[in-house]
């Protein structure tokens, strides 16, 4: 059964670590790092190791990967309302680090794809 739509940023990253694919996330270890502005902004950071994720509040030191954007259009994203390439594609997702992390994301949380 689909879950209802998250309504907050917060509420959707509190959730997000049991979603992740174990079988999809195997040997990796990378941190994510979403810098949120707007209303629902925020940092948070998504750290996937031997196929687990733990969610943070905050900024890391280094990360992999981050992704700018506002909290709007990343709650939009992660509830599967809009795909993040479509966002990039028009200017309002910025990425820096490692892009091929950045394409990997969707395919280690599949319940999320649009």
């Amino acid at each position: 059964m689909k879950q209802p739509p998250a309504k907050t940023v917060r509420s959707f990253f509190s959730t997000l670590a049991g979603k992740l694919d174990p079988e999809a996330a195997e040997g990796l270890d990378v941190v994510y790092q979403f810098d949120l502005n707007g209303t629902d902004g925020g940092q948070y950071q998504l750290q996937i190791k031997d196929g687990a994720c733990q969610v943070s509040e905050g900024t890391h030191p280094d990360p992999n990967v981050t992704l700018a954007m506002s909290g709007e259009d990343c709650l939009r994203v992660l509830n599967g309302q809009v795909s993040g390439t479509m966002i990039a594609m028009t200017g309002r997702l910025r990425i820096s680090g490692d892009m091929g992390l950045a394409l990997q994301l969707a395919s280690l949380f599949p319940s999320l794809r649009p």
